[in-house]
C-alpha cells in the first residue's frame, strides 16, 4: 500500500463524514445541530483538500483550504449574531 493509497483512503473517510454531516444539516433538529454539522462540513472539506494535495499535486488547493477556513469563521460569526437577534 503506497502513501497515495493511504491519502485516498483518508479522503474517502472524510467524504463519508461530510455525507453524514450533510444529512445532519438537512434534518437538524435544532439550529445548533445544523451549525455544528456545517462546521463539520467545513473542517472536513479543508482536511480533504489538504489530504488530496500530495496526490493530485495542485498546490493551489492550499489557498482554497485557507479560504474555506476563513469562510467557516465568518459563518460562525453570522450564526452567532443571528442567534443573538432571535433571543433579544
Amino acid at each position: 500500500m503506497s502513501l497515495s493509497d493511504i491519502h485516498l483512503a483518508v479522503a474517502l473517510l472524510l467524504l463519508s463524514t461530510m455525507s453524514i454531516g450533510l444529512i445532519r444539516v438537512a434534518i437538524g433538529p435544532t439550529p445548533s445541530d445544523r451549525l455544528m454539522a456545517a462546521q463539520l462540513l467545513g473542517t472536513s472539506g479543508i482536511g480533504l483538500l489538504l489530504v488530496l494535495i500530495p496526490v493530485i499535486r495542485v498546490p493551489a488547493l492550499i489557498d482554497v483550504a485557507l479560504v474555506f477556513s476563513l469562510l467557516a469563521a465568518v459563518a460562525i460569526v453570522a450564526f452567532t449574531r443571528r442567534r443573538e437577534q432571535e433571543d433579544a
